[in-house]
Formats: C-alpha cells, structure tokens, sequence
C-alpha cells in the first residue's frame, strides 16, 4: 500500500507542476511522471488515449478552418447584433451565447473574440460587466459537454459502449444540453445582483477620475459589426453546420453506416503475449495478416461513429479550404487551433500518465472507493470534479476516470448524470479563458481576489455545475 500512495503522489505532483507551468507543460510533465511509473517503478504502461485525440485534432482542424476562412467572424457578428439590441438583458444573452458558440464549434476558446464586446455592451449600458462576464465564461466551458463534436462527448459514448451502456451522442446532449442552460441561467440570475453598481462602486469610481482610465473605459468600443463577410465566409459556416448535422443524423440512423468485413475471431487459438508485454487477441492478430492456429470468423461491422466524427469533420475542412478560400497557414496562426492542439498535448500526457496508475493499482482503487460508491455513487461526482481542478480539461477526466468508474461497477446512468462536474476548473482561476476574461473586463470589476479563491467565476461556477448536476442527474435516472 504504502508503494500505491507514493505512485498516487508521483501522478498528483505531475499534475500539479503540469498546471502551474500551464499550456504544453501539463501534457509533457505527466510524460515526465510516466516515465518515472514505468522505468523506475516498474509499471506497464497504460494505452494512450488515440482515439480521443483524433477526435479532437480533427475538430479543432475543422474550427481552425472555419476561424480562417472569416466564417467566425460571422457567427460572432450575429450574436454580438443580439447582444447589442438588448443590452439590459447581457447578464443572460451574454451566457447563451458563449454557451451556444461552444456548442456548435465544440471548443470554449470562440468567447475571446466575444468577450471584449459583452464588456462593451455592459459599460455603455451602465451594468457592472462582472455580472455578465463571469457567467459567460463559466457557460462557455461548460457547455462542451453538451456539444455533439466534443472529445468529451464522443469519449463517453465510445467508452461508455465498450462497457455496456450504449448511449448515443444525441441522447446525451439531449440530457447535458437541457441540464446546463437551466445551470447557466440560474447563475445568470443569480449574478444580476452581484457586487455594487457601477455608479456605486468606489474602486471604479476613483478610475474615473483619471482622465486616461477614463478614456480608456469609455472611450473604446469592441466589434466587429464593421467587419465585411464575404459570400464565402458566409458558406463556410453552412459547410461547417451542415457536418455537425450530418453527424448528429448518422449518430441516430446507424443503419445507414457503411459496413464492412472484419475478422472478429479466431477458433481454437489463445492470447498471444508480445515481447513488450502487451496482450494481442488472435482477431487483432489475424487482421493484421498473422496466420493462427484455429479456425477464422469473419462478420459484416458498421463503422464506429468516432471514425466517422473525423472524416466528416476533416472532410468539411477540406470543402471549406477549397470551394471557400480558407487558407490553413491563418488556422494554425489563429487561437481556436493553438489552443486545440494544446489540449491534445494535455490529453495525451494526462491520459496515459492515469491510465498506467489505475490498470497498476484498479486492486487497491475498489478497496478504498469500491464500498463507498456502491452505497453512494453520486459520490464519483466529487473525483470528476477534483480531478478536473487539476488537470484543466473535460476530455482528459472523461478518457482517466471513466474506465475507472465502471471498474467501480458504477452503472452509467449515474456517469452520464454527474457529467457537469467535469468542469471544475474555474476553481483555482489560471484556464486561459479565465485569465482573458479578467483581462478584457477594463473596467477592473471581473477580478482575481487577494486570496486567489474569491474570485469572480467562483460563484457562478459553483451554482452552474451544482444545478446542472442535479437537474443532468434526475434527466439521466429518468430516461435511463
């Protein structure tokens, strides 16, 4: 036991020292920590988590894409032209916008561009732009586990299937979607009232007294109304919705998916052990043209959707390069892809580094949890939300612990339903959209406490995942 625990704090200080470095560090220090587990403990590694990183990379490639050919721009536009025809009801319209942006891009980074103008609309309007930025930025993160190309997402149905509970990725956002706007709009509620108003704030109100603090506040104004979108910008955002769609559509109609022939086993023949210690199954063998003793089966299988997330997603980016002009050297310069690929890093790392603890030590993990999440098993819902206060990302918490749940014999309906609490990272205040929120606010109101944890999204936070969870959960027990 007491080796268990100095591996759990090998994985805990990667983790650690991964998040305060940040950005490509958090991938490449749980890499560090790897190597420690397996060359100096003596672990066997885990399998990286390739399957979900595919995704990612060819979603973040597909909005990459869609950023460049001006087509963001548009999205942008439309939801700024609501944001500013009803500017006294930012503090919700500015949530429901980052939250539908994320939903339909798949990625939280789009509220950069929307950020500097919801503050826009609330200092002209005359409302504190904590209220409406705080929220905001909580519902843009949040809201990735409602998208139906999210990593997060299609790595719950995939390993989900491959334990037993087959949910599609439109059941799940038809639960997650519904749970978390009524968690943001709560928070929105709740945040009309937030701190003093800005004509009743002293620390804003001395600002003002500086002539250029004062024109910097009121003097700038954020859009990009006066931005020009070109016929082809316009399409590629049709290409682009209308590859989200058609992978919502085949998510339902499974019938219609190719199929193809595959060996799905061999008669007769055992598991072979390789030299690197990894067991192959004969099937595996025999696909990749090694000759068993035994007798072959072969079967008709349908394509699995997460293969078929990434051709049409890489497939739209080509359509959106050729028939719209996008040009890839603009996606890679742009955000939305550097941010991406960074989490694929993250993943990458904090995946295998989890993935290599848990198979080493899944004894020792049921023995200290097992009893406890088989009395209460909302109780997994507290190491998805720690776990993610560590490592900044949905997708790495859903690809580490999800396996680990069901090993825990946790039924997947309880999984699906404490979902929202994947998102526990604006409890320590360093994601980057945190961090460029506080930024853009110049007024100064959306801020980092003294004491780190009194922060602005704390709240807002808190309240978004705790009724989203709730409401997530009696959805799921319902319709599961």
């Amino acid at each position: 036991m007491l080796i268990t625990i100095i591996e759990l704090l090998i994985v805990l200080l990667a983790l650690y020292l991964g998040s305060k470095y940040g950005s490509l560090a958090l991938g490449a220090i749980a890499g560090l920590g790897l190597a420690i587990l397996v060359f100096d403990h003596g672990l066997r590694p885990g399998t990286p988590p390739t399957d979900v990183i595919y995704i990612i990379v060819a979603a973040v490639t597909c909005a990459g894409i869609l950023q460049a050919s001006g087509g963001m721009d548009w999205m942008i536009q439309i939801a700024e032209r609501m944001l500013r025809r009803h500017p006294r009801y930012i503090i919700f319209l500015a949530p429901l916008s980052t939250f539908f942006l994320t939903i339909l891009v798949g990625t939280g980074h789009v509220m950069y561009t929307l950020m500097p103008i919801i503050t826009d609309v609330a200092i002209k309007k005359g409302i504190r732009p904590e209220r409406p930025c705080a929220v905001a930025s909580v519902a843009s993160m949040i809201a990735i586990i409602c998208s139906p190309i999210s990593a997060a997402v299609v790595a719950f149905s995939t390993i989900s299937a491959l334990n037993g509970f087959h949910v599609s990725i439109p059941q799940i956002v038809a639960i997650t979607i519904p749970s978390c706007f009524i968690g943001i709009m709560v928070a929105a509620a709740w945040s009309t009232r937030r701190g003093l108003d800005l004509d009743k704030d002293p620390e804003f109100l001395a600002k003002l007294k500086d002539p250029v603090q004062r024109e910097f506040i009121y003097g700038k104004t954020n859009t990009v109304l006066n931005k020009e979108i070109s016929q082809k910008s316009k399409y590629a955002v049709y290409i682009f919705l209308t590859a989200v769609a058609i992978i919502v559509i085949l998510a339902f109609a499974h019938q219609i998916l190719p199929s193809y022939e595959q060996v799905v086993a061999v008669e007769g023949a055992k598991d072979v052990m390789l030299p690197t210690g990894k067991t192959v199954s004969p099937a595996n063998l025999a696909a990749a043209g090694i000759v068993m003793k035994g007798v072959t089966v072969k079967s008709m299988v349908t394509i699995k959707m997460y293969l078929v997330i990434q051709i049409i997603l890489i497939s739209a980016a080509a359509l959106m390069i050729i028939v719209c002009g996008a040009k890839p050297k603009n996606a890679v310069a742009d955000n939305v892809w550097q941010s991406g690929m960074v989490a694929v890093v993250a993943i990458y790392g904090i995946a295998w580094l989890s993935n290599t603890f848990f198979n080493a030590h899944m004894d020792d993990v049921r023995m200290l949890l097992g009893s406890m999440v088989e009395q209460y098993h909302w109780t997994i819902a507290l190491m998805f939300f720690i776990f993610s206060m560590l490592i900044n990302s949905q997708g790495a918490v859903i690809v580490s612990l999800l396996p680990v749940a069901y090993a825990l014999g946790i039924p997947g309906w309880v999984l699906l339903g404490v979902l929202p609490c994947a998102y526990g990272y604006f409890f320590i205040p360093n994601y980057p959209t945190d961090i460029a929120t506080v930024n853009m606010d110049r007024s100064g109101t959306t801020k980092i406490g003294k004491y780190v944890f009194n922060h602005s999204f704390m709240m807002p936070g808190l309240i978004s995942v705790a009724v989203s969870t709730a409401v997530c959960y009696a959805l799921a027990k319902v319709f599961f």
